[in-house]
């Protein structure tokens, strides 16, 4: 059917998921940095992804698409709500050094704060990760030496440090990066930052 749906220019986008946020639907994921319509029938065409876009890539178009299916959208908030923690603990502190579920892992070290501001932090973090938490201005102690030791004595296939945009929320990216130069092993990493407010500030590899 020809209706009304929204069009994302890759070459405006600056990847700042603010619409990802903002669709409530669900239809526009993150994709290689960079905003993509995932499924036109999670789109309704109603636009709350476009006034959030600082760089005006999202626009309106009439094309042919699969018209909106609600109840798909509704099944898939239902799943987004099912917890994605793979292991426990999650604290830092408290994990053990060595453990089954660290082989092969793709490690999240995120500050505490980033579940509570990113609303979807399970689904768009969390899944298909294993997970360590702390805050490194609450806790006293030196987040650097257990991950050293946790990378050192495991299969760590990535690691994604998920911060706050707090200038205190420098000291998990800092212990990450301390632990992977003094484990000695070349391991693909990235920080994202988050906003206060919920939005993803910016990714850097």
């Amino acid at each position: 059917m020809i209706r009304k749906i929204i069009e994302i220019n890759e070459e405006k986008c600056n990847g700042c998921g603010a619409c990802a946020t903002a669709c409530h639907e669900g239809a526009i994921g993150m994709v290689n940095g960079k905003a993509k319509l995932l499924r036109d029938d999670y789109c309704d065409g109603l636009g709350d992804c476009l006034p959030t876009c600082p760089t005006g890539a999202i626009s309106f178009v009439e094309r042919e698409a699969a018209a909106y299916n609600e109840a798909a959208v509704l099944a898939a908030k239902e799943r987004k709500q099912e917890s994605q923690l793979r292991q426990w603990p999650v604290q830092i502190k408290l994990a053990p050094i060595n453990a089954p579920w660290f082989n092969g892992a793709k490690l999240l070290v995120a500050a505490d704060c980033t579940a509570y501001a990113y609303a979807t932090f399970h689904q768009d973090f969390i899944k298909e990760h294993v997970t360590l938490i702390g805050c490194p201005k609450l806790d006293a102690e030196d987040y650097s030496i257990k991950l050293t030791e946790i990378i050192q004595n495991n299969d760590i296939r990535s690691i994604t440090v998920a911060r706050m945009e707090v200038p205190c929320c420098g000291g998990i990216e800092a212990a990450t990066k301390t632990a992977l130069q003094n484990s000695g092993k070349f391991i693909p990493w990235n920080v994202i930052t988050i906003t206060t407010d919920g939005r993803i500030l910016k990714s850097f590899t």
